[in-house]
């Protein structure tokens, strides 16, 4: 499955002060993450390209994007996604674009039976949550070392040990 390049960095709710800065809720990590990039891309294919600057503020960042200059220009915005290269951030190790976990096989580190296909990834605070469309309906995985042995983006798979009762109630 190829990767794709542009991914979703925030979404503009709205606008602060009267300069045309706009509100952005970030979909990455972390409002700090957003605030480091210097470009942004107003498509998710990347030719549209707009200058940045921005600052944290409680749980969003405040966006300044170059020509836009007006508190009405800044609100027109509204509702508009931005987009990063993701060559732009830098994962640690064992880290992944949830974009690149959607539609991986799960299934068994040691059988190789295949349970399903994860569709997302919610964040609890403590560690991340895999949703697994399987035949009987979702299922939800805590991504913790335990249960996840291996995340293979190449191969299209992620492979488990699950625990008693997280796919059926014998086990």
């Amino acid at each position: 499955m190829p990767k794709v390049m542009y991914l979703e960095a925030g979404e503009i709710v709205g606008t602060h002060g009267v300069r045309g800065e706009v509100r952005v809720q970030p979909w990455c990590d972390s409002p700090e993450q957003l605030c480091k990039m210097k470009t942004l891309y107003w498509d998710e294919n990347g030719t549209k390209p707009v200058k940045v600057r921005a600052r944290v503020h409680k749980n969003i960042a405040l966006v300044t994007l170059d020509g836009v200059q007006t508190v009405e220009q800044a609100q027109a915005l509204r509702g508009k996604m931005l987009f990063a290269h993701r060559d732009d951030f830098r994962l640690p190790e064992d880290r992944y674009f949830v974009r690149d976990l959607q539609g991986l096989s799960v299934i068994d580190a040691d059988s190789g039976e295949t349970y399903g296909t994860l569709t997302d990834v919610s964040q609890t605070g403590a560690n991340a949550v895999y949703h697994v469309q399987t035949a009987n309906g979702e299922v939800l995985i805590p991504a913790v070392p335990l249960i996840i042995k291996e995340v293979d983006i190449d191969g299209g798979v992620i492979r488990i040990t699950p625990i008693g009762g997280l796919f059926d109630d014998e086990n």
